[in-house]
């Protein structure tokens, strides 16, 4: 935002020349049961503003730019989650809408990982984890991190915050899981079907090339090399001492466009 006045106002920098480079990069689900309930990723496009003046904010350059290079992933289902306490002092994990909810009890259950508390980063703030079908794959070196969606305003902020990442995907493609680090314990998580859930973002050697997302195919040879990657973290500490192995093992070509008829 300027607050300057026009005759003070300098001149802006020129916009750094096009490179033509861009990075393909597959999405796909590592399991299709019941994965109509999961959306395509999004690009982040905030709506247009009211305003049409040149110089306003909805058409600033440099926050388009950035707004397209994020990936929005939304909330399959419905949660309301919350923490309590058994008269021992043992953290209790309750969901709040039971019978009432969309999603059977069950099934919420198998879809939940709750960190055993050795694992948390602080011994008073709890870690649960979502795992989603969701993987990304790229014949590029690119690299995908994850966020929390902090392009889109909420009314109701989380009581936490999410557990962030970031991993090489041409030579590790697993599915992301959505990590949550539970702050205010007095306060419920509560997770509404189709609302912006958490972004992706793709980044290789070259920061300036776009990124063009496409649906993937599961074949035999991601299949079998992603099976490798597979829960190796049960059996070592450190997996990124596992990607020179891996690039060496990976198959020349693992992303191949899906064929839409």
């Amino acid at each position: 935002m300027r607050f300057f006045s026009r005759r003070s106002e300098p001149a802006e920098p020129a916009a750094a020349p096009a490179t033509g480079r861009s990075y393909e990069v597959g999405w796909l689900f590592k399991e299709e049961k019941g994965s109509v309930i999961w959306d395509a990723p999004q690009p982040v496009r905030q709506e247009p503003a009211p305003n049409a003046v040149p110089k306003s904010v909805a058409f600033c350059p440099a926050v388009i730019e950035f707004d397209r290079r994020h990936f929005v992933i939304s909330c399959p289902i419905d949660i309301h989650l919350r923490l309590g306490r058994t008269p021992d002092g043992k953290l209790n994990m309750t969901n709040v809408l039971g019978e009432r909810g969309s999603v059977r009890p069950a099934t919420l259950n198998s879809m939940l990982v709750n960190m055993p508390q050795q694992e948390w980063r602080h011994p008073e703030r709890p870690v649960i984890q979502i795992a989603t079908p969701y993987l990304f794959v790229s014949d590029d070196p690119v690299y995908i991190n994850q966020f929390p969606p902090f392009l889109h305003y909420s009314a109701a902020p989380r009581p936490g915050v999410q557990l962030c990442g970031r991993f090489p995907i041409d030579v590790w493609p697993r599915i992301l899981m959505w990590a949550f680090e539970w702050h205010d314990l007095s306060k419920d998580l509560i997770l509404k079907r189709g609302e912006p859930w958490f972004y992706v973002r793709f980044e290789g050697p070259d920061p300036s090339a776009s990124v063009r997302l496409v649906e993937a195919q599961m074949t035999e040879e991601l299949k079998s090399y992603a099976a490798s990657i597979t829960d190796v973290a049960n059996y070592v500490n450190r997996t990124y001492s596992l990607f020179k192995t891996a690039r060496e093992r990976r198959p020349e070509r693992l992303l191949v466009p899906k064929a839409r008829g």
